[in-house]
């Protein structure tokens, strides 16, 4: 294969010598990534990681002039919680990762100044991050979640209200420390949202990653998680519900860089109505030093109307043999007609059996988040959205 081949589709060739100064074709860990916008061609749709966003409808936030300077939003006050504001040239700044796409580039460079929430206590807090009064403006925002050593908290970011916004959360969970980020999207039905989640995770140390998509009309949010410490766990999931026009993407990253690193990704969805389309990529690499990892990485959909689009794309890479265990598994569907009759031989109508499935498989994912306020909430949203539902 040619460089001219590879290279239009985002990826790189083989190149000669050793391992330490070659990188398989198409192998994650060598994305580009640069903090000038400039470094990047224009997006055509086409690259590896556009070619399924909507990305006529982006405008401005793949490269125009953003509003960049500090974000309105209400973080809640918890015992060892810092908060402040730093330049982006500070050193604070790009510790968890610097942006792979354009779009992240653009918010990078015009965000300027970056908040700063640093969490310190050994006892389990909750710190909440509301952010609501955006506008329709184009914006750049850029935030750092960093948890201390042995610090153990529960983070929920919650974006509702209108919004045009690009933005990076980086992520930093230090040794020892156990940190959950709950990123929930509840835009007005116009937003678009697109969101870069770096996180690095020291030795020993616990991240639990959790997206919630339910509003906006374009939502594009990708974590990529990097276990840089031995020991190190990263837990990435994500519950997501299509309307008719909707588009919510989802690209997952889960770096083993460290051994006996362990990892769990597990994405459910739902999806209705004419033109709904959910996206999801989950790119697993297991590097040569990350011996007895143990990782898996799974994609479930339910598809409830006719007329719906699912791109779902497993990827797993792995360059030791070394390892525990590695798995992926990907599924599109419509219900499960057993569960379905069981249901109904229990007196449940056929309607309301299937709203009861849909229900459950979501839910799995939200009673991971650790906070009863936050979970009824969300269970209400999905009432309301399954309200509008015709289950076919």
């Amino acid at each position: 294969m040619s460089t001219l081949q590879t290279e239009q589709h985002g990826f790189r060739a083989h190149s000669d010598g050793d391992w330490e100064n070659r990188a398989p074709v198409q192998t994650r860990s060598e994305r580009f990534k640069s903090t000038d916008i400039a470094d990047y061609p224009e997006v055509t749709g086409r690259e590896v990681n556009w070619k399924f966003t909507p990305v006529a409808e982006l405008g401005e936030l793949l490269g125009g002039e953003l509003r960049g300077g500090e974000q309105t939003a209400e973080i809640g006050e918890a015992p060892g919680l810092e908060v402040r504001s730093v330049p982006m040239d500070s050193e604070i700044v790009g510790r968890a990762g610097i942006p792979e796409d354009q779009a992240a580039a653009n918010a990078w460079g015009q965000a300027r100044t970056a908040t700063h929430i640093l969490l310190t206590s050994p006892e389990r807090q909750t710190v909440t991050v509301a952010r609501s009064a955006l506008d329709r403006t184009p914006s750049a925002a850029h935030t750092v979640i960093e948890a201390a050593p042995q610090a153990d908290a529960l983070v929920i970011l919650e974006n509702s209200g209108d919004a045009h916004l690009s933005e990076t959360v980086e992520i930093v969970v230090g040794e020892g420390a156990n940190l959950t980020v709950v990123s929930i999207q509840e835009w007005n039905e116009n937003a678009i949202h697109l969101a870069s989640h770096n996180a690095t995770v020291g030795r020993d140390g616990n991240l639990q990653h959790i997206v919630v998509s339910l509003g906006g009309r374009i939502v594009r949010v990708n974590p990529s998680i990097h276990l840089d410490g031995p020991g190190a766990n990263g837990e990435s999931y994500g519950a997501y519900f299509a309307d008719a026009g909707q588009h919510l993407e989802h690209q997952v990253y889960m770096d083993h860089n460290a051994p006996h690193t362990r990892s769990r990704v597990a994405y459910k969805g739902a999806l209705q109505g004419e033109g709904a389309h959910a996206v999801w990529i989950g790119d697993v690499l297991i590097r040569r030093v990350a011996s007895g990892t143990d990782s898996y990485e799974e994609n479930r959909n339910l598809t409830l109307t006719e007329g719906t689009r699912t791109d779902s794309i497993p990827n797993l890479e792995i360059e030791t043999g070394d390892i525990e265990g590695a798995g992926h598994a990907s599924t599109t569907g419509r219900f499960d007609e057993e569960h379905i009759f069981y249901l109904q031989s229990r007196g449940i109508s056929e309607d309301e059996a299937r709203k009861l499935v849909v229900r459950g498989f979501l839910f799995e994912v939200i009673q991971r988040i650790g906070n009863e306020q936050i979970e009824a909430r969300l269970q209400q949203a999905i009432e309301a959205e399954l309200k509008q539902s015709v289950l076919a």
